[in-house]
Formats: C-alpha cells, sequence, structure tokens
C-alpha cells in the first residue's frame, strides 16, 4: 500500500532581507533526528520567507497602491462592506485576490509581494539543497490562493523546481480500458494543499517536507527543460472565465454598441 508522510520543519526564526534560505531550512533538517531530509523528498516553501529573503517587503500604507502596482488585468471586482475585493492577474499570470500582495505576518505598514520569479527562487534553493545535501529533492514555492465556486482558500504551488508539477494522464487507459482524454492531476498544488495542514497559518513552521513520491523528483537536476509552476497557468486561449461577470457584460455591451455603430460607453 503506498503511502506518505508530511511534516513541518522546527526551528525556523524569522527571516530577514538577505537571509540564506539553503543554510536555515538545512539547519532546521539537522535540529532532530526526525527532521533529516531523505533523497526523494519534496519541500514545500511558503512564499512570505521567500519573498523576506529577497527583500520583497515593501513600506505600503495604502494596499490598495501596492495591489494596483502589481496588477496586469483586472478579473473582477466586488464592493462589500469591507470595502472592495479585486481578484486579478498579477506579473507572475497567477490570477487571485489582491494581486497576492500580503500584509498578515508583517510588520505594521508594510506589505509582502511576490517573489519576482518565483521558479527562479525554486530553483536556486533546490540547486543549493542538492549540492549541500548530495542527493536529490524538489522544491515547491507555495502560496494561498481562493478558489472559483468553492468557499476557502487553500495553498497552491507558485514556483517549482526538481520536480514535476503536472501529471498528465491523456492518451493512458483508465480501470475499464477507456483512453482518459482530459485528465491532468496538478500534483503539485495537491502537495502544497497537504503541506499547509502541518504549517497552518501562524505556528511559525514555513516549510514542509513530503515524503513518498520520489518518482515525482526530477534525477536530471533543478535546470531541468520544465517550465516550473508557470507551466500550470492556464492559456488565455483555453481560459472559459477569462472575466468576471459584469466586467464581461461591460466588455460584451461596450463592444455590441461599436459593431451598431453607437458611441463608445463613458467608462472606455
Amino acid at each position: 500500500m503506498r503511502s506518505i508522510t508530511v511534516f513541518a520543519l522546527p526551528g525556523i526564526s524569522e527571516i530577514t532581507p538577505g537571509t540564506d534560505l539553503v543554510s536555515v531550512i538545512l539547519a532546521a533538517a539537522a535540529s532532530t533526528p526526525d527532521a533529516a531530509l531523505r533523497p526523494g523528498d519534496i519541500l514545500a516553501v511558503t512564499s512570505k520567507i521567500v519573498s523576506k529573503a529577497e527583500g520583497r517587503q515593501v513600506a505600503a500604507q495604502d494596499r490598495e497602491q501596492a495591489i494596483t502596482e502589481e496588477t496586469v488585468r483586472v478579473v473582477a471586482s466586488k464592493v462589500h462592506p469591507g470595502g472592495v475585493t479585486r481578484i486579478v492577474e498579477n506579473k507572475l499570470g497567477i490570477v487571485a485576490a489582491a494581486a497576492g500582495v500580503d500584509n498578515s505576518n508583517t510588520p505594521a505598514g508594510t506589505v509582502l509581494l511576490l517573489p519576482v520569479d518565483p521558479d527562479a527562487s525554486a530553483r536556486a534553493l533546490c540547486a543549493g539543497l542538492r549540492r549541500e545535501l548530495g542527493f536529490d529533492v524538489g522544491i515547491l514555492i507555495t502560496d494561498t490562493l481562493g478558489r472559483p465556486w468553492r468557499e476557502g482558500q487553500t495553498d497552491a504551488a507558485i514556483g517549482a523546481a526538481g520536480v514535476n508539477v503536472l501529471l498528465d494522464l491523456r492518451g493512458t487507459s483508465d480501470a475499464f480500458g477507456q483512453e482518459m482524454k482530459a485528465t491532468m492531476t496538478a500534483v503539485a498544488d495537491e502537495i502544497a494543499a497537504a503541506a499547509d495542514l502541518v504549517k497552518g497559518k501562524t505556528s511559525q513552521s514555513p516549510v514542509a517536507v513530503l515524503r513518498g513520491l520520489p518518482d515525482l523528483v526530477h534525477p536530471e537536476g533543478c535546470f531541468s527543460a520544465d517550465k516550473g509552476a508557470r507551466a500550470m497557468v492556464r492559456p488565455p486561449a483555453q481560459d472559459m472565465f477569462r472575466l468576471g461577470s459584469a466586467e464581461a457584460w461591460r466588455e460584451g455591451y461596450a463592444a455590441a454598441r461599436l459593431d451598431a455603430g453607437l458611441p463608445e460607453p463613458r467608462w472606455l
């Protein structure tokens, strides 16, 4: 029977700009025999500590302005008693609330931006750990995302290196011999979600280890030809829900007026 084990690395304190995360992770893994890393382990690293180490903690009295600066495209926005929620596409191509700008677990008056290139951050961590350990491990950079049509949030992979992010089963047969034509399992997101169960949001356990899926770890190295977590971003041509309902209506209404030879709506 196949099984996996997930545990958080202990003893990781507050991260500051310039912190060597490879050294921090290795020290945490060496702090107790139960946390020792093994070949084929996959480490899920919370994006917050990567952002802090890379100096992505910025002064921002106005979080909304920080969100605007990280936004490439507004997908949907909704006014509610607590203010305005904006679902946007950020510079990484990720669609998320508030562009991934976070003001939790950071001093008042500052916000955390996501890493500039989470896949590059993952590659650097992966290469450094493999060099020091002498064996293969995989790295996921994770962040909390909401989900359309579902309440609550879950962690997902926004950066990856040395590990498969998608398990493509298209062209294979199911238990009844029927060809599967659409099944692609988002294994990186599943691992990120499992890791969040042991990391938590307030326990200061930003790194978790998943053990038991060594077949997902690339033996050829961290700089292989895969696209990292960016490969999980759905191309625009395949996105059936590219806009929120109100935004889609406004865009369609404006297009219909132009087709009819009428003036553009005032909001254009």
